[in-house]
């Protein structure tokens, strides 16, 4: 019979290494959330909720411009175009069911004017939204 032997401190070592960049991913995800939020902000836009979760998916950003709610989803990447792709379609059905159950907490009627915006963050930090992203996929 062998003898079974584990080496525990390579498990230890993944679960470090995948700490550390859960941590990066999460750090980068906030300061791409923040560029985007101060882009509407300038803009004239009024934070209601950021990272909102509910009906079984996460809002990045929950906005009031003008009259209309405007729910945000934000997405990092190299490039723009890169960062469009990784938006897909089951994620955006997702976001659109939490939307209503924000807007039924929130007293917000089904009558007010709303619309899905992607914004999309490149590595130097350069925001480009897309109003109505998701109209067009």
């Amino acid at each position: 019979m062998g003898l079974h032997v584990r080496d525990i401190t390579a498990g230890a070592a993944v679960s470090v290494a995948r700490r550390q960049r859960g941590r990066l991913a999460y750090a980068s995800g906030t300061m791409a959330e923040d560029a985007v939020l101060r882009h509407y902000l300038r803009h004239g836009a009024e934070l209601l909720a950021s990272r909102w979760r509910g009906g079984g998916a996460e809002i990045d950003l929950i906005l009031r411009q003008g009259e209309d709610i405007v729910f945000v989803e934000v997405k990092k990447a190299a490039t723009h175009a890169v960062a469009a792709e990784r938006l897909g379609r089951a994620q955006m059905d997702r976001i659109c069911l939490a939307a209503g159950c924000f807007c039924d907490k929130a007293g917000i009627s089904p009558l007010t004017p709303m619309r899905f915006d992607a914004a999309l963050v490149d590595g130097l930090g350069r925001v480009e939204i897309i109003p109505n992203a998701f109209d067009a996929f």
